[in-house]
C-alpha cells in the first residue's frame, strides 16, 4: 500500500511544482492580452464614436454623448443637401481607382525590373530611390506645384495622377516580394519562347496575385483618402473629391458634425469594403506569399 501511495504523493507534488512553475508565464500572458485588448479598443473606439456620432445631433456630440441617437435620417438628409454627393463621390472614386491602376501597372513593372535585370548602376539607382523617401512631402510641394503650373495642369485630375504614378514605396515593396518569384519558372517561361512582357503578364502577375492584393488595398487608400495636394491643386468645387468636402463641413464658422460624420462614415465605406474583400490576400500579400 505504500508503495502505491509514494507515486500518488509525488504526482501531486510535481503538479503543485508544475503549477508554480507556470505562473509567471500565466501572469504574462495575461499582461500581454491585457495590452492588446487596450490596444484593440484604443483602435475601434474612433470608428465606434464616428458611427454613434452619425445618429446624434451636433449639439449632443459636443456636449459628449456617446450612445446612439435619432438624427441620422436627418443628418444624411442635410449631407446631400449641402454637397453634391454624387459628383463628389465620383471624383474621388475616378482618382483613387485610376490612380491604383496607374501605380501598380508603372510600381509593379520598375519593381519588377529592378530585381530581374542585372546591371552595375542597379543597386546605385535603387538606393537613390530609397534615400527619397526620406524627403518630406512638404518640400516637394512647392516645386511640383510650379512644374505642374507650367503644364498647365493646375484644377486637373492629371496633376493629382502623375506625381503618385512611380510610388517609390510600391516599387520598393514589389522588388522585395519579387525576391520570392521562383526562378525556374521565368527561365522554363524563356525556353518555351516567352518574351519578357509575356512572362510578366502570363507568368508573374497570377503567381504574385497576394502581392498585388494588398498593393491595391495600399495604394486605393492612399489615393482615396488623399488630402494635402489635392487642396493644393484643386481650385473649383467641381473638382473637389470627399475628403476636401468633409473638411469644409468642418471649418465652417459653427460646423454640424452630425453632418460631418455622415459624411465621414460614407466616405469609409468604399475602403471598407475594398479591405474586406481583399482581406486574405492582402495578409498573404504581406507575408510574401507566392503561390
Amino acid at each position: 500500500m505504500t508503495d502505491q501511495a509514494l507515486p500518488l504523493s509525488t504526482t501531486r507534488t510535481e503538479r503543485r511544482t508544475t503549477r508554480a512553475f507556470n505562473f509567471p508565464h500565466l501572469a504574462g500572458r495575461t499582461a500581454l492580452y491585457l495590452l492588446l485588448s487596450i490596444a484593440a479598443f484604443v483602435s475601434i473606439f474612433p470608428f465606434f464614436w464616428m458611427i454613434v456620432s452619425a445618429t446624434n445631433t451636433a449639439a449632443d456630440i459636443n456636449t459628449g454623448k456617446a450612445t446612439f441617437g435619432t438624427a441620422l435620417w436627418d443628418n444624411t438628409v442635410a449631407f446631400f443637401t449641402q454637397v453634391d454627393a454624387p459628383r463628389i463621390f465620383w471624383n474621388s472614386a475616378f482618382l483613387a481607382i485610376v490612380g491604383t491602376v496607374l501605380t501598380l501597372a508603372i510600381s509593379s513593372l520598375a519593381g519588377y525590373g529592378f530585381e530581374m535585370f542585372k546591371n552595375r548602376f542597379r543597386e546605385r539607382i535603387f538606393g537613390l530611390l530609397l534615400l527619397m523617401l526620406s524627403i518630406p512631402f512638404a518640400a516637394l510641394m512647392v516645386p511640383l506645384f510650379i512644374m505642374m503650373a507650367n503644364f498647365k495642369l493646375i484644377n486637373t485630375y492629371a496633376a493629382i495622377l502623375l506625381p503618385a504614378i512611380a510610388s517609390i514605396f510600391i516599387i520598393f515593396y514589389f522588388r522585395q516580394a519579387t525576391k520570392a518569384f521562383p526562378s525556374e519558372l521565368r527561365e522554363a517561361a524563356k525556353i518555351d519562347g516567352l518574351n519578357e512582357w509575356q512572362i510578366f503578364l502570363f507568368i508573374y502577375l497570377p503567381v504574385m496575385r497576394s502581392t498585388y492584393a494588398a498593393a491595391i488595398i495600399i495604394v486605393f487608400m492612399a489615393n482615396w483618402n488623399n488630402y494635402l495636394w489635392p487642396l493644393i491643386v484643386l481650385q473649383t468645387n467641381e473638382q473637389k473629391t470627399i475628403t476636401l468636402v468633409i473638411q469644409s463641413l468642418s471649418s465652417a464658422y459653427y460646423p454640424d458634425y452630425g453632418v460631418v460624420m455622415v459624411g465621414t462614415v460614407l466616405a469609409t465605406l468604399p475602403t471598407l469594403i475594398i479591405f474586406f474583400l481583399l482581406q486574405r490576400r492582402f495578409v498573404e500579400g504581406m507575408l510574401g506569399a507566392v503561390k
